[in-house]
């Protein structure tokens, strides 16, 4: 039977022209988790493989690119930022209709929810929140051009292109009019840092988009490089710390790892030591985390947008559009003075 959005025959035929080795029967699991590209967990009773496809339906511009998100995850699996080893990449869309990628499967733990985090001792959590910046840290020091990335962006004018790019977004995805997506806009247009620094940045970068190792908290890989892009490393530390703050927990569709009592790092912890493994200065953090308020918000409204259209696949989707306003709050509270 095929899970939605998968043609298992289709891809049996293509397996069978492409992949070396090919045991010659094919059998697909969604993964659950992600709310924008599909993922599926493929074996074939030797191999053991990761596909990820666009969603369903109308894509926006510019956004589900595989080529890009297949072409980062090659480049970096011979550095020392943890990856999923690159399998194949299928821009010929008569497969499956679109474009997909496959990666290696990596054997590990990713922790969505609060369940996921209250299986970690005290001990272990303090170290989950510290092991996820230290990984940041290490992609953000990364030379774009020694891994074949120099062009793989436009780093110069980041910023702007992101606050220009979110707003047209929301015109294309919103299903409610809301005068907040334009004032936070401005008000971020006016805070612009006067210098932005430059290298690759993942662009959704938070915990449940690592992969921790089987037995030790270690990142075994990195997942989900579909914003990846070369910009401001410090955007994807504000994104980070949205997604740490519990008023997520709408966009996630799970309970959030922070409520109740637990030992992960407070986000001031966080980044203190972000600001001392990568040697960075954070005066402008502020705007930083409310561009990430205004991502996330954007986002959540594509995704409300196409839970409303039938268009999505899997469970958890219902509350997403309930997180859009208190998103845009937090990003304007950050910028109020």
């Amino acid at each position: 039977m095929n899970p939605p959005g998968l043609d298992l025959a289709a891809l049996h035929r293509f397996f069978g022209q492409r992949v070396p080795d090919y045991g010659g029967r094919l059998d697909a699991q969604r993964i659950a988790g992600g709310k924008s590209n599909l993922t599926y967990r493929l074996r074939d009773g030797v191999h053991d493989w990761v596909l990820r496809r666009p969603p369903l339906g109308t894509l926006t511009p510019s956004a589900h690119d595989m080529a890009r998100e297949y072409r980062v995850v090659a480049a970096l699996g011979p550095t020392r930022v943890p990856v999923a080893p690159a399998v194949l990449l299928c821009e010929d869309t008569s497969v499956l209709g679109v474009p997909f990628a496959v990666t290696a499967f990596v054997h590990g733990r990713v922790i969505q929810s609060a369940e996921d985090a209250a299986r970690l001792g005290p001990d272990e959590q303090r170290q989950c929140g510290f092991e996820l910046i230290d990984r940041l840290c290490q992609l953000h020091a990364i030379d774009p051009s020694s891994v074949g990335l120099d062009n793989f962006g436009r780093a110069e004018g980041y910023l702007e292109r992101q606050i220009r790019r979110w707003l047209e977004q929301w015109e294309r995805v919103h299903t409610r009019d809301l005068p907040e997506p334009v004032e936070l806009a401005g008000r971020l247009r006016l805070a612009l840092p006067a210098r932005s620094a430059r290298s690759i940045v993942h662009g959704d970068y938070r915990l449940d988009n690592v992969i921790l190792a089987p037995d030790t908290i270690e990142v075994a890989a990195i997942v989900d490089w579909e914003m990846c892009t070369l910009g401001d490393p410090l955007a994807d530390l504000g994104l980070a710390l949205v997604y740490w703050d519990p008023l997520t927990e709408p966009v996630l569709g799970v309970k959030h790892i922070r409520r109740g009592e637990n030992s992960f790092p407070a986000a001031e912890d966080l980044v203190a030591r972000y600001s001392r493994q990568s040697g960075r200065e954070l005066a402008d953090l502020d705007f930083y985390v409310a561009l990430g308020f205004f991502k996330l918000a954007v986002i959540a409204e594509g995704i409300h947008q196409r839970y409303r259209a039938g268009l999505t696949v899997g469970d958890g989707f219902a509350t997403t559009g309930d997180a859009v306003l208190p998103l845009l709050h937090a990003g304007l509270a950050r910028l109020s003075t």
